[in-house]
């Protein structure tokens, strides 16, 4: 059976929970032991699926088709353990399984309270999988205190004291914010934060505390004092310039033998910290440089784009150069010739999207990398931009769009190149969708296996002609006029098992221009980069020699 770590934050929100409890899964590997990554959120939307970028940033999406928080593409990076639907629960989850209980008669008539039905169904969430690895780490979301997070509080308060003694322990991330004014590092918002997990039933076992400044042992061990934790618990976590210098780093900090002597785990199985090491030197010690523009339409918030811009970094990491990437606003080309500000760049990048805002200047992009032999990888949004630039620029249909963009019902502007679709195959059984469905949890969604074309750009770059990626959308290109653009040059060089779903367009007369309808920035890991990633900056080398 698992034991359990409950990373809680207090002080102020985006401490840096996620990425501590993908570091400290890192380190309990490299020491030997298995691990499981969780997240809780206490906000009431069922997923993050239909949330706005600019709001929650990203959404994670897993093999199995969920919608998760950004973090458990963290967790994913730095243990490479595929995460699953049971390894994230909203507050808006929990209320409906519960509901949906009630309304079946599930619970007999009884009168449904907070406490205990809804701290029983988190509680058998946190069970799932609990015989399949050594340690559970379960990240709460939000700060203590906050209203909404309290359910999930008293649901582990309730779970550790149901657990054998030793199996559960409470990680705590705080704040040591320094007054430069009085040169002094401030304990008291740690200790009051402490002070509140105290009063419902709480108390950390470790406690990372965040700081712009070295903390001095005198600090250390007045918190350790007021907070009641061993002063060798007192693990402090500094600003880095990488997040991937966090395994390291935290191990320097004594973070896994803090947690690992909290569990009473003596003697500890010493680390294996060479795959992080060699992150480490290659993200550190690049053999050059290039530069990439993302076009996009949620730039004002990388985070809307993080696994992006990870995925960059390991491609740049594979070929021991630094990736330069510049967030480009694809509203900006629908006003503004596109070559001014793309020429300079080794290669483009158009990322997914919803909507039609800024769709014209993602189009412009594809016909500026096409026309120019400039490496290209265009993502679901960014693959269908580049058919309705070929079928536009290439294929001779002036008109091509996609039905996404016909708003008015009976009135088309667009020769749909790109369609809603209604039906596909998912393993054995057919799914079917409805335009007016409800927008939660109704795209195409998770792993879905292509095949590729023998000979083809994307065959080389993977080394099989068999994948399995995952998906989030609703539309897809319509094979109807796959001829037509196939006589024209663009290649559909992958396609789903039933031949009936396009899954990734190149053209055969360009040096790296590919377009995939699925996330391969999904499954890129800093010591395991996606092949397409690796190829791209790859080819945005080659390109930049040429420059």
């Amino acid at each position: 059976m698992a034991r359990y770590i409950f990373i809680t934050g207090g002080v102020v929100s985006s401490l840096g929970k996620g990425l501590a409890s993908a570091a400290l899964g890192a380190l309990l590997q490299a020491r030997g032991y298995t691990v499981r990554l969780r997240k809780l959120d206490p906000y009431l939307n069922v997923d993050p699926g239909t949330m706005s970028p600019f709001e929650h940033g990203e959404v994670f999406v897993t093999d199995d088709g969920a919608e998760t928080d950004l973090d458990l593409g963290h967790y994913e990076r730095f243990t490479g353990v595929a995460a699953r639907a049971t390894d994230s629960v909203s507050s808006g989850r929990i209320y409906s399984n519960v509901l949906e209980k009630e309304r079946r008669g599930d619970y007999l008539g009884k009168t449904i309270q907070v406490i205990p039905h809804v701290t029983n169904e988190i509680k058998d969430f946190l069970r799932i999988g609990a015989e399949e690895v050594d340690f559970m780490l379960c990240e709460i979301g939000g700060t203590v205190g906050d209203i909404e997070g309290l359910p999930f509080f008293e649901a582990i308060r309730q779970f550790s004291h149901e657990r054998p003694k030793g199996e559960c322990i409470l990680m705590h991330l705080t704040l040591l914010p320094y007054l430069a004014a009085s040169g002094e590092l401030k304990t008291k918002p740690t200790q009051h934060s402490v002070k509140e997990l105290q009063s419902i039933g709480l108390a950390p076992d470790v406690l990372v505390c965040r700081s712009e400044q070295p903390i001095p042992d005198r600090e250390r061990e007045k918190i350790a004092l007021f907070c009641n934790v061993r002063q060798e618990h007192v693990v402090p976590a500094y600003d880095l310039k990488s997040i991937y210098e966090a395994p390291l780093a935290y191990h320097r900090s004594g973070l896994d033998q803090a947690v690992l002597d909290a569990f009473g785990i003596s003697p500890a199985p010493k680390p294996n910290l060479s795959v992080w090491e060699d992150v480490l030197d290659r993200l550190e010690n690049p053999e050059g440089e290039v530069r990439v523009a993302i076009v996009g339409k949620y730039t004002q918030l990388e985070d809307a784009y993080k696994s992006i811009a990870e995925a960059l970094t390991h491609g740049g990491m594979a070929n021991r150069v630094r990736v330069r990437t510049d967030w480009v606003d694809s509203e900006l080309f629908e006003r503004e010739d596109p070559a001014p500000h793309l020429e300079s760049y080794h290669a483009i990048l158009v990322p997914g999207g919803f909507g039609e805002r800024g769709t014209e200047g993602k189009i412009k992009a594809a016909q500026f990398a096409r026309e120019r032999k400039i490496p290209y990888l265009g993502i679901c949004l960014g693959m269908q931009m580049a058919v309705i630039e070929a079928a536009r620029n290439a294929a001779g249909l002036e008109t091509a769009g996609s039905e996404e963009f016909d708003h008015e019902a009976g009135v088309r502007r667009f020769e749909p190149v790109v369609y809603h679709l209604k039906e596909w195959i998912q393993g054995n059984h057919v799914v079917a969708r409805k335009v007016d469905d409800d927008k939660g949890g109704t795209m195409r969604l998770g792993a879905y296996t292509a095949d590729l074309r023998e000979g083809s750009k994307v065959a080389e770059v993977y080394g099989t002609n068999v994948i399995e990626e995952r998906h989030r959308h609703r539309y897809e290109v319509d094979t109807r006029y796959r001829e037509k653009l196939e006589n024209a040059g663009l290649c559909f060089s992958g396609m789903s098992p039933d031949g009936r779903l396009p899954e990734i367009v190149e053209w055969a007369d360009h040096p790296w221009f590919i377009g995939v309808q699925f996330h391969p920035e999904l499954k890129s890991k800093p010591f395991a980069p996606h092949p397409l990633f690796d190829g791209f900056v790859r080819a945005a080398v080659e390109n930049s020699r040429l420059v």
